[in-house]
């Protein structure tokens, strides 16, 4: 027969009233009567059901955390750290990979991921803003990322434009003036890679240097996009002293490319890319990057869905927040 509360009520001494106030984490409970409970929990081997606590009070204590793609390094490293900020807050956290497919995202917005958590967070890159307005239906939502910029939402992102910015004003001082720019088209302007785009090109226009299309190269965000953009920018005789990978994948793939053809990095031509992911510190030679606040992204739109969540703030417009960036020099580009 299964533990009951009022089992572990009996065996602790207390109230049945105590137990379901321990289990919910009520904060004045007096340590002492908190651990008669737990020690009572942990010699009848007692589990909570979580569909009744659910029943009982509306709420899963479960988030939900849609990205695109969980083998960019980004998004892992970021989920992760959702995961821990949550976990401290009392909460798990059920994670969907999209692959950026309209249907994909709308099954997150509509299907069981929405009714087993209280609330989501959404990095959408096919929906656009009316999509999700229209189905998000009545739990909390908050945005990740650039893709929709929107007041009707809540959104936690970072500071692509001004961090890009940095990122090249530095290439710049270090004598450089033919960077190319890897994972971007050279008429974006929206976007991820559009924002950082327009960063580079404000370097740029700050330091009199004009904007030169060639050396801006499409390709996927992944290693090998950066080395194939790289190869063909040589193949085309496009002439460069560095490369800016729009983030750390492109980056490394850049560099990879470079070094097996015996270009010297950073001498002959400087690298330097956008997320420092952890592989960046271990890279060899080490990658120069842009800190883009994971740890304060992951704290403010937790805090934020949750204050959604918990009634106190209003929800009727939506609160917009850019986390801090760091400039990493390393190695790659001194």
């Amino acid at each position: 027969m299964a533990v009951t509360m009022n089992d572990v009520a009996r065996a602790a001494g207390v109230s049945l009233k105590t137990v379901s106030n321990v289990l919910n984490d009520y904060e004045f409970i007096r340590p002492a009567t908190k651990q008669k409970v737990h020690d009572a929990i942990a010699e009848l081997g007692y589990e909570t059901n979580l569909t009744a606590r659910s029943l009982r009070s509306g709420k899963t204590r479960m988030l939900g955390l849609v990205l695109s793609d969980l083998s960019a390094p980004y998004y892992a490293e970021l989920a992760s750290r959702l995961m821990r900020v949550a976990s401290a807050r009392g909460y798990r956290v059920l994670v969907e990979q999209s692959g950026a497919a309209a249907g994909n995202e709308l099954g997150a917005l509509q299907g069981p991921l929405r009714q087993l958590t209280d609330g989501l967070l959404f990095t959408p890159l096919a929906l656009d803003a009316d999509a999700v307005a229209s189905h998000r239906g009545s739990k909390p939502v908050v945005m990740l990322g650039e893709h929709i910029m929107d007041s009707r939402f809540d959104l936690v992102t970072m500071k692509n434009e001004e961090a890009a910015q940095a990122v090249t004003t530095h290439l710049l001082a270090g004598g450089r003036r033919r960077i190319a720019v890897v994972g971007a088209h050279a008429e974006e302007s929206a976007g991820t890679a559009g924002l950082r785009l327009n960063g580079y090109r404000k370097a740029l226009d700050k330091a009199g240097i004009p904007f030169d299309p060639a050396l801006v190269a499409p390709c996927e965000w992944r290693r090998d996009g950066g080395a194939a953009a790289v190869a063909g920018l040589i193949q085309g005789g496009v002439a460069f002293d560095a490369v800016f990978g729009l983030n750390d994948a492109l980056a490394l793939g850049a560099m990879h490319e470079l070094l097996i053809r015996g270009v010297d990095v950073p001498r002959s031509v400087a690298v330097a890319g956008f997320d420092d992911i952890d592989e960046a510190r271990f890279a060899s030679p080490s990658l120069t990057t842009v800190s883009p606040g994971m740890d304060e992204i992951a704290e403010r739109s937790i805090g934020l869905l949750l204050d959604r969540i918990e009634g106190q703030e209003p929800a009727e417009v939506g609160v917009h927040i850019e986390a801090g960036f760091v400039l990493r020099i390393r190695e790659s580009a001194p």
